[in-house]
């Protein structure tokens, strides 16, 4: 099922939503002051293009320096990527199919409000995690 989903959200937006993460972590490579912004960004563009199956969970070991870039990204991008999720979400929910995509556009909110100090990881644990 999760393979199915996945497949209608590449068709249906997950493909853009990639490739305006990837262009945005292109971009803030060229000042050299925004690469942890730039490896967010790329982190959250393989969440985008591949999301069911997939959650973020807070890093542990994420102290004052990824609080301080959260609240330098929400100022700069945070809000406006908040705002982008949540309307894309609504136009997906209006047909039935859509709904889940919806679900999976919402997931996206808090890796794009804050993106420092999370991890994107498997919902499910395979054969060879040895957590």
């Amino acid at each position: 099922m999760r393979l199915l989903l996945n497949v209608i959200w590449l068709v249906f937006g997950g493909f853009w939503l990639f490739l305006g993460y990837l262009l945005a972590g292109v971009l803030l490579c060229i000042p050299i002051i925004t690469i942890p912004w730039a490896i967010a960004s790329f982190r959250i563009a393989t969440f985008a293009i591949w999301p069911f199956g997939r959650t973020v969970v807070a890093k542990p070991s994420a102290g004052v320096g990824s609080f301080l870039g959260n609240v330098i990204w929400f100022v700069l991008a945070g809000w406006w990527l908040v705002i982008a999720h949540v309307l894309s979400a609504i136009a997906l929910a209006i047909t039935i199919i859509g709904i889940p995509l919806a679900l999976a556009d919402l997931k996206l909110i808090p890796v794009s409000l804050a993106p420092l100090g999370k991890d994107i990881v498997p919902t499910r644990r395979g054969e060879f995690d040895v957590r």
